[in-house]
């Protein structure tokens, strides 16, 4: 299958709600508050584009390639992005709703979550070493199997992650942030 390529292009309010779109290369691409949600866009490459206030929500990205793709001010809800391409996958989140998503076994190294609420998201058998978790809301989010080594969650709030199941070797914590680590203990700390 030929990708159709689009290259150094801005895409601002595309409405593409609901559709099916395949076999497309985006390179160095803008979106600007285009609405993608309930799309597919299966089979296609995102390499280092920008979505600026986009609602991606329940997006399918079957296949997709996500290169050094950065979301801000997105509403990315209930998108699997276990689904994407493993080879070069990279994102970035600032400022965004990624609630209910799935990085189910994604690598991640290095990927920043600035200012998200990562509500219900699941991260069994990520790796997440030295990713970073600034002012992120996590609740609900499951962790299991989970490689967060140096991992920086010091502003990270509302997580609930079980030393003994995930790696968390030289994972960054605040003071405010142990009963997170010890909620299964069913503890009060003061």
């Amino acid at each position: 299958m030929d990708l159709i390529l689009h290259d150094d292009k801005t895409f601002e309010s595309i409405t593409y709600a609901g559709k099916v779109i395949s076999g497309r290369e985006f390179q160095n691409c803008t979106f600007k508050n285009c609405d993608f949600s309930n799309s597919e866009f299966s089979h296609s490459k995102f390499l280092d584009c920008t979505f600026d206030g986009c609602n991606l929500s329940m997006m399918k990205f079957h296949g997709t390639t996500l290169n050094n793709a950065i979301f801000r001010g997105c509403k990315v809800l209930g998108v699997n992005f276990n689904d994407c391409q493993d080879f070069l996958f990279g994102v970035y989140f600032d400022s965004c709703l990624v609630d209910y998503s799935s990085f189910y076994g994604k690598r991640m190294s290095k990927t920043q979550f600035i200012k998200t609420t990562l509500k219900e998201v699941n991260f069994n058998r990520t790796n997440l070493s030295n990713a970073v978790f600034d002012q992120t809301d996590l609740s609900g989010a499951v962790f299991d199997e989970t490689n967060l080594t140096s991992a920086n969650l010091v502003t990270a709030f509302n997580f609930s992650i079980d030393p003994e199941l995930n790696t968390i070797k030289r994972a960054s914590f605040s003071a405010n942030g142990l009963s997170g680590l010890l909620a299964k203990y069913n503890i009060k700390i003061v």
